[in-house]
């Protein structure tokens, strides 16, 4: 089984697609910066794509949409 649930993750996203792009810019970030929201025991997955869905999960990840002026 997977972790973080995608109806977990749904709840916060509202599509699946703006959860694909913020998961995968977050991931790009933690391997460009090594930079982590948590440490490194606290994760559950190993690769920086499912820790992306963690902070997410967790909350320390917002997804803020953007608005035209």
């Amino acid at each position: 089984m997977l972790y973080p649930s995608i109806d977990k993750l749904l709840m916060l996203v509202d599509s699946k697609y703006k959860l694909v792009h913020v998961s995968s810019k977050r991931s790009k970030q933690m391997l460009e910066n090594h930079h982590f929201q948590m440490k490194e025991k606290e994760y559950v997955n190993k690769k920086e794509l499912g820790r992306a869905l963690e902070e997410i999960e967790k909350g320390y990840v917002k997804v803020v949409e953007k608005t035209e002026e």
